[in-house]
C-alpha cells in the first residue's frame, strides 16, 4: 500500500493526516509518523501496515488518556471506561492506563481524596461523597482513608437552611428543604439537630 500524502501540519489535537492510495485516511501523531518513517510515495507491506494500525491505535489511546487526566482527576477504572466509550480498543485502553500509572500520572488514592474534598467544598454529606466515589469508579479500598476526616457538615446544613427557609413555620418549605438535604447526602441526625438549633417547630420533625 502506497502513501499518497502526509499533511505538513497537525490538526488541533496534534495528529497528521496520512492518505493511502486506496483513499483511506489515517490520523497519526508525530511520534508514529517518525517511528515508521512515513512520507509520500512510501510503500507499506501488509505486515508493516498492520503494525502501523496497531501503533496508531495505541498512541491514540495514550494521547486521549492524557487529555482526559489533564482536564480532571480520574480513577483508573473510570479512565479506562471513558477511553472505551470514546472508541478506543479495550486492550489499548488498558495499556494506556497502565502507561500513565507507571509514570504516577493517575493515582486512585489521590483521586479518591480529590473527589471527597470536592464534596466537602460543595457542602455535601458523607453519603453523597460515597456516591461520588462510586460514580467515579474509585476502588472501595481507597474510600476509608479518603473519608476518614469527613466533617459532620452541620455548618453547611445550617447555611443551606438559612438560605432556603424564610419562614421556619412553613411546613411545606421545611419538608422541601429536608428532602434537598437528604439528596445532598446528609444524615437524618445531623439535619434534625440543625433544625432544632434553628428553632423549627418540633411537629415538623416527625419524619426526620
Amino acid at each position: 500500500m502506497r502513501i499518497e500524502s502526509v499533511s505538513a501540519s497537525p490538526d488541533r489535537v496534534g495528529r497528521y493526516k496520512v492518505t493511502l492510495e486506496d483513499g483511506s485516511v489515517l490520523r497519526l501523531y508525530r511520534q508514529t509518523v517518525q517511528d515508521f518513517l512515513l512520507y509520500p510515495g512510501k510503500e507499506l507491506g501488509d505486515e508493516e501496515l498492520e503494525s502501523l494500525h496497531t501503533a496508531a491505535g495505541a498512541m491514540s489511546a495514550k494521547m486521549r488518556a492524557v487529555r482526559i487526566i489533564s482536564a480532571s482527576n480520574v480513577a483508573k477504572r473510570d479512565l479506562e471506561h471513558r477511553l472505551i466509550q470514546k472508541g478506543e480498543d479495550p486492550a489499548q485502553a488498558r495499556d494506556a492506563v497502565a502507561w500513565l500509572s507507571e509514570m504516577s500520572l493517575v493515582d486512585d488514592a489521590k483521586t479518591a481524596q480529590s473527589v471527597v474534598e470536592h464534596c466537602i467544598r460543595k457542602g455535601y454529606g458523607k453519603a453523597r461523597a460515597k456516591q461520588a466515589l462510586y460514580e467515579k469508579r474509585v476502588p472501595k479500598e481507597y474510600w476509608e482513608d479518603a473519608l476518614s476526616d469527613y466533617p459532620d457538615q452541620e455548618d453547611a446544613i445550617e447555611s443551606f437552611l438559612r438560605q432556603r427557609l424564610t419562614d421556619p413555620e412553613d411546613e411545606r418549605a421545611v419538608k422541601k428543604a429536608i428532602d434537598a438535604l437528604i439528596r445532598r447526602g446528609h444524615s437524618y441526625g445531623n439535619i434534625r439537630r440543625v433544625l432544632q438549633r434553628l428553632c423549627v417547630d418540633n411537629d415538623l420533625l416527625e419524619d426526620v
